[in-house]
């Protein structure tokens, strides 16, 4: 769908419904280039812990650094027969140590009000934002940490 455009603009708005590749690296990499005109060159990575028995993945955590000193943790899910063992609170940590590594001195993440905020209560995290039913009846919450 593309939308015609009034006045004296030369450009026209396209709509995709799915997010192409190629059109995420156009948007990376045009962020990336004002960021670095405001700020230098801004380092950045993901970083990614998997827990394995054998061929079958048990748990991980993913996220992402960057030099303005902030972990961002994307996801961390540990199989329902393993919780309560130490390996979340295992993951958690080895994610934040890298990130320390790397120069993070905080972490940030979200999750909603029926999955883990108590666990992330008791590894430091305290909220800092909510949004009221997301979805309907529950919270999403949003959480930080000092690391360093």
């Amino acid at each position: 769908m593309t939308e015609p455009m009034t006045d004296d603009v030369d450009f026209e708005i396209v709509f995709k419904d799915r997010v192409a590749e190629e059109d995420r690296t156009i948007l990376d990499e045009a962020l990336a280039n004002h960021t670095s005109s405001l700020f230098g060159t801004v380092a950045a990575g993901g970083l990614t812990f998997m827990a394995k028995t054998g061929s079958e993945v048990v748990g991980g955590v993913t996220g992402y650094w960057g030099s303005f000193g902030w972990l961002y943790i994307d996801q961390l899910w540990v199989s329902s027969d393993k919780r309560g063992q130490g390996l979340g609170s295992r993951l958690l940590t080895l994610i934040e140590n890298e990130a320390v590594k790397l120069g993070c001195l905080n972490a940030h993440l979200n999750t909603m009000s029926f999955q883990a905020p108590e666990f992330y209560r008791r590894h430091g995290y305290v909220v800092f934002g909510e949004l009221e039913d997301f979805p309907v009846g529950h919270t999403r919450l949003f959480l930080r940490k000092r690391l360093v």
